[in-house]
């Protein structure tokens, strides 16, 4: 994925809230950092009020959490196992099992 933006927005159409959903939709620990910056070029211009810069900048800070602390899914660790050095289980500030 690039942070190239599509070509169908362009600057002359308003942002809408449905454009920062479309980059926001498939959001994924990898990937997550290259949607933030995305979505905070596309919402740079709007004024603070606006839905779609709301949108994006709760989006925005969800993204930035997601790309850091990564996400557990499933059940957790077995009995025995350690967590990816990239992965902070939730509660557990020290990253130990």
């Amino acid at each position: 994925m690039s942070e190239a933006e599509d070509p169908r927005r362009d600057a002359a159409r308003e942002v809408t809230v449905e454009d920062v959903r479309q980059l926001m939709g498939a959001s994924t620990p990898h990937f997550a950092l290259q949607l933030r910056n995305r979505i905070a070029k596309l919402i740079a211009g709007l004024p603070a009020g606006h839905p779609a810069r709301l949108e994006g900048e709760r989006e925005i800070a969800r993204l930035q959490s997601l790309g850091v602390t990564g996400e557990v899914r499933g059940e957790g660790l077995a009995e025995g196992e350690r967590p990816l050095p990239s992965v902070q289980l939730a509660g557990d500030a020290a990253g130990e099992g």
